[in-house]
This record gives C-alpha cells, structure tokens and sequence, in this order.
C-alpha cells in the first residue's frame, strides 16, 4: 500500500500535469478560435471590428508564442495568410516580441521555479541539467556542458550557438521540444547569450516567411 507522502506527491504530479494540460488545450482552442475570427471580411462596416480583432490576434498570439509546447504560429500564418503583405510586418514584430518575452523570462525569473516546471511535466533531463548549471558561472557553464556531453557536434553548438538557435527555431515539429517559447526560455535560463545577441538572431531567424510574403503577396 502506498503511503501517504508518496500518495501526496503523486497527486502533486496529477494536478499540475491537468494544470499544464488545462492550459494547452485552453491555448489550442484560443488560437482556433482566432483563426476562425479571421475569417470576417474586411468592408466598410466592418473594418472597425476587424481593426479591434486584428489587435486581440496580435494579443493572443504574442502569449501563445511566448509559452513552452504551444504551437502558436499558426496564428501569425494564418493572418498574413487571411490579409497577406500588410499585415506581415505586424506578424513579424509580435513574433520576435513574443520570443524575446520569453527569453526574458528565463533570465529573470528565479531559476528554480523554471526547473520545478520542467520536472512537473516530466523533462527529468532537462530538469537535471538546469540544477547542475544553476549555480555556475558564464565560463564554468560552458564547461560543464562540453566536458557532460558525449555528442561530437556540441562544441560546434556552443560556439555557434547563436547559431543554433536560429536553426532550432526553423526546424519543423519543435514544438516537441518545447517550441519557440521553450528553446528561447531555456537560452535565457542557461546564461550563455547576451540579450543584444539573441535579439539579433532571433529578429533574422523568424524573417524569412515575413519577408517573402511582404515582398511576394
């Protein structure tokens, strides 16, 4: 039989992992709702409600992409999408404030909160490597993680790491790995970035799709 300490920890795990639940599935219907609100054409008489609507899709789409495991830019997609080469720029511009959000958030946020979420939804891993880099300096953070890592490609991912998050931000279905607000959440948490750095490289991460529609239609 299970004793009561362990039964209180697993009901712990239970309520915050419905928690995380609650709040993705809240997020999911959020943004269909949106995408579905987006569907209003724009005329005289509705250009007020569409400009008010436009705002709450910007809103609801910074917040979406600023949080792990959500999968938020379907919003900004579907808006250029809905009104193509104008809006690209509004799109673009939520998208790096939202990533910068979230980096943010890793920087200033105390550290064991951010460790604590990742062990509520089971990322023991990422949850371990966060403790043993929490109390390291810049330089000794690099170290640990080149001298703890058996892969041969993470030199080159720490000194390009600027880099790497460029790609890991374009890479398809990362969302599994937390997502554009997870990657930039865990880049403001483990130090190793300059806010002005990871500004540069997000602003040109995130360019390519806003650029081609703002050029092309």
């Amino acid at each position: 039989m299970a004793s009561p300490v362990k039964l209180h920890s697993l009901f712990g795990i239970a309520w915050k992992m419905a928690l995380l639940i609650a709040v993705l599935i809240a997020a999911k219907y959020a943004g269909n709702w949106v995408l579905g609100q987006l569907s209003l054409h724009l005329t005289p008489s509705t250009e007020p409600a569409l400009h008010r609507l436009i705002m709450i899709a910007i809103s609801v789409y910074v917040v979406l992409m600023t949080l792990p495991f959500v999968p938020g830019v379907e919003i900004g997609l579907g808006m250029m999408a809905t009104f193509g080469p104008n809006i690209a720029p509004l799109v673009y511009g939520a998208t790096v404030l939202a990533l910068s959000l979230a980096f943010l958030t890793g920087r200033l946020v105390p550290q064991q909160t951010i460790i604590r979420a990742f062990e509520t939804v089971r990322l023991n891993r990422t949850a371990s490597l966060l403790k043993n880099l929490q109390t390291l300096s810049t330089e000794e953070r690099l170290d640990f993680i080149l001298q703890n890592s058996s892969y041969r490609i993470t030199p080159y991912l720490v000194r390009y790491r600027f880099l790497a998050v460029m790609i890991a931000l374009n890479i398809p279905g990362n969302a599994v790995v937390g997502g554009g607000g997870g990657i930039c959440l865990v880049a403001g948490f483990c130090r190793l970035f300059s806010f002005p750095g990871f500004l540069v490289s997000v602003a040109i991460a995130v360019a390519p799709v806003p650029v081609l529609v703002f050029f092309t239609g």
